[in-house]
């Protein structure tokens, strides 16, 4: 029907140089592509990822909400992690029975001494914060910022009916 398709199918990465596969996708490939819009009056937007980087998945979150276009998200497959960070991004998000959602804490690997290692810790808490706070703008009335923190907790998977009891503008078809 000529709207515009945007295609996460790989991982989220935090630059082009990190792309090892076509189907990764950076934040610098959708400025891109949204840049190329011209006036769209909608998008549509396709995820089967397993997720990447945190910030590069919370700098498209916010490119993709600022953009004035409707966004219509579909979980084709599995929306984790950092992509279920874009999945929110979708002002109509629709997971069929078939896909999932996951949910969790940041994560990362490491090497350095005591004083390294606990100021990360510190800094994955805030990164947490961040995600967190991308669910709760997205969430229905009566879900609290606890119950969406124990999940992350917990690293929570979803059905699409299991995520519409939870979450704002979910469909299930």
């Amino acid at each position: 029907d000529g709207t515009p398709e945007l295609y996460f199918y790989g991982d989220i990465t935090g630059s082009s140089f990190e792309n090892w596969q076509d189907e990764d996708k950076c934040p610098q490939d959708v400025a891109d592509f949204l840049n190329q819009l011209n006036g769209q009056k909608s998008i549509n937007v396709y995820i089967n990822s397993g997720g990447g980087d945190s910030f590069a998945g919370l700098a498209i979150y916010n490119m993709l909400k600022r953009n004035p276009a409707t966004k219509n998200v579909f979980v084709d497959g599995l929306a984790a992690s950092a992509a279920s960070i874009i999945a929110m991004a979708g002002d109509t998000i629709t997971i069929p029975s078939t896909a999932e959602l996951m949910i969790h804490n940041a994560w990362t690997m490491l090497m350095g001494n005591a004083n390294d290692l606990r100021s990360v810790a510190d800094s994955l808490d805030k990164v947490d914060e961040s995600m967190l706070n991308v669910y709760m703008e997205n969430v229905k009335d009566d879900v609290t910022s606890d119950q969406i923190k124990q999940m992350m907790d917990d690293t929570t998977w979803m059905t699409g009916s299991d995520a519409s009891n939870i979450f704002k503008n979910i469909q299930t078809k």
